[in-house]
């Protein structure tokens, strides 16, 4: 079986190198790149993202990632992001009072953990549901998190909870965590997957993210 291609996308905010290599652990082929023509051949996209929302924003935008990442998922091409990487798939982000525009992947605004003590910084449990394949076979597992903002709301209920809402829309797999306050962990929805903790930091468990997302391309 030839190992899958992945791109981790070089848009100057992530650790990337640290992601790469986790990645080749778990049995891809990766480069670093921010080249369109890479970015829509490669059999997986990874948007890593560290800092904040705003200048994750603006550097993705200079990239012209946004319209590289919405082009991938138009053909059904799938799409992992980390940490912010998973906050800018929602509408917005607020800080300090704050707000910027996200991609809009998913319904939702992220701010900041109503908590004591920020950042986040550390291990938490993250619950997952039955039908995962992400996070397949690590519900209730512990994974690393660096953070003080996320989403706080359910995006799959932002959707519609009726029938007719599902068979259209067919809402995110939603994991969570605590920290002050429910937020979420991972969002599954089609092509696009991403987390808000860093699987190339959480050892075991996360390797088997990337393990699963591997499979999944």
């Amino acid at each position: 079986m030839i190992a899958p291609q992945v791109v981790v996308l070089d848009h100057g905010y992530g650790n990337v190198l640290s992601v790469a290599h986790a990645l080749e652990r778990a049995g891809a082929r990766v480069s670093l790149s921010a080249d369109p023509t890479e970015v829509a051949h490669a059999d997986g996209l990874v948007v890593p993202g560290v800092g904040a929302f705003a200048a994750v924003m603006r550097s993705l935008q200079a990239s012209r990632a946004p319209q590289m990442i919405e082009r991938r998922l138009a053909g059904g091409r799938p799409v992992l992001g980390i940490c912010v990487g998973l906050q800018v798939m929602f509408e917005s982000g607020d800080e300090n009072g704050e707000v910027t525009e996200g991609l809009g992947e998913w319904p939702g605004m992220v701010t900041a953990l109503p908590a004591a003590r920020l950042p986040h910084m550390g291990w938490s449990k993250v619950h997952v549901p039955a039908q995962s394949q992400l996070l397949a076979g690590l519900d209730g597992q512990r994974f690393y998190f660096v953070h003080s903002y996320a989403c706080l709301s359910d995006p799959a209920a932002a959707l519609g909870t009726d029938e007719e809402s599902r068979r259209l829309f067919r809402p995110p797999l939603v994991s969570w965590a605590h920290y002050g306050a429910d937020f979420v962990a991972a969002v599954e929805n089609r092509a696009l997957c991403a987390t808000q903790f860093h699987p190339e930091k959480s050892g075991p468990a996360g390797a088997r993210v990337f393990a699963n997302w591997l499979e999944m391309l």
